[in-house]
């Protein structure tokens, strides 16, 4: 059976987390209840922002929880990173009308994930059909999974589902020793780049804190608030989290979090956010109140990378944007979303539309590629 609900609160968290991170599969603490929860606590995604919960869940014949999708109801096409404004122009100007829409996401968040809940294909599948369902009853123009696992894209992709990629910059850990280790297998230009970036902050003064658990105290997410919306009203968008926000995840997720912090002269100046996985460290906010060349690179890119080596996990997924990313070791890879179009003519146009964009995609991705930073010897 299935059912909607207007709040994370309305579905239990060992319920939510079970399916969300099963148990011995790898963990991401970015589809976990208590991301969602600190979220929607913060009014972040709420009706307010024009994020209205309408989480799908679905129960098996005896009671048992089976399948969650979440899912927003929205009114706008902000915070999504997998761009639609053209299609709700094109609607718009034909006379239709394109919001409200659904959104199946991890809100403000370019990470893939488990976005279909479920332990086995038929129960995403019934958790994909519920959500076109709930399209015809909400009266919305069109259903969006974003950011989901390729295998689940493949799933579903079909007449009632249009497929899309877009392409990310991760970094892959090789088994490294050590940051030396990493440079080594870059080509000579792209080493001695990484190096002179590097000690450019140590001679600018700069030195670097990394936070993680108990050692983040609200005095640092003051601090990180005040870069975040300075560089984030001044240059890399809308600011879409609040302060509440950050105390809340910082309450419920310390153990998951790396506050990277930049400092000069005893004053911080810069941070980035991580959150830290099973497998993986994702890269999600960065901000600054002083400018010094490099220090974007160093307190996101280099530090991350440091972090990963010396924990041992496989990856660093730099979050969207960046082929400047490429050149300091940080890889092409897809991004895979789905798309249903509840009007027909709609439908068909995008399908055409997305069929020429998949191929760019390959394209761009076979092209970067050809420009990894790595040794040729080096299996990329």
């Amino acid at each position: 059976m299935l059912r909607t609900v207007s709040s994370i609160l309305d579905i239990s968290r060992d319920d939510w987390n079970r399916l969300a991170n099963p148990s011995g599969q790898e963990f991401n603490p970015l589809v976990s209840h208590d991301f969602f929860r600190c979220l929607e606590a913060s009014q972040c995604a709420s009706n307010t922002s024009g994020w209205t919960p309408r989480h799908v869940s679905s129960t098996d014949s005896s009671g048992q929880l089976i399948g969650i999708a979440p899912c927003y109801l929205k009114h706008h096409s902000y915070g999504e990173y997998v761009f639609d404004h053209a299609w709700a122009d094109a609607i718009t100007r034909a006379g239709g009308r394109y919001y409200p829409k659904l959104q199946v996401s991890v809100p403000f968040t370019p990470v893939t994930g488990p976005r279909l809940l479920a332990s086995t294909d038929q129960d995403r599948s019934m958790l994909a059909t519920g959500l076109v369902e709930l399209c015809k009853t909400e009266n919305c123009s069109s259903v969006h999974i974003t950011f989901l696992p390729e295998t689940d894209w493949l799933l579903l992709t079909g007449p009632a589902w249009l497929p899309r990629t877009d392409i990310q910059f991760h970094w892959h850990n090789q088994t490294y020793a050590s940051f030396q280790d990493f440079l080594d297998s870059l080509t000579s230009a792209k080493r001695k780049n990484i190096r002179k970036e590097r000690q450019s902050i140590s001679e600018s003064g700069i030195t670097m804190r990394l936070l993680t658990g108990r050692d983040i105290k609200e005095h640092h997410w003051d601090a990180f608030y005040s870069f975040y919306m300075d560089t984030g009203t001044r240059k890399w968008g809308t600011p879409y989290l609040n302060r509440l926000f950050f105390s809340l995840i910082g309450e419920a997720m310390a153990d998951h979090i790396l506050l990277v912090m930049a400092e000069r002269s005893g004053r911080m100046i810069a941070g980035a956010l991580n959150f830290i996985g099973s497998h993986a460290l994702y890269g999600r906010n960065w901000g600054a109140i002083e400018y010094h060349d490099n220090l974007h690179f160093e307190t996101c890119y280099y530090q991350a990378i440091d972090f990963a080596i010396a924990h041992r996990l496989d990856r660093v997924e730099a979050g969207a944007q960046g082929p400047h990313k490429l050149a300091r070791g940080y890889m092409p890879a897809k991004t895979y979303s789905l798309h249903h179009l509840a009007h027909p003519g709609l439908q068909r146009a995008v399908a055409n539309y997305l069929e020429l964009e998949r191929r760019g995609i390959d394209q761009e991705q076979h092209a970067l590629a050809a420009h990894a930073p790595f040794r040729q010897e080096q299996d990329n």
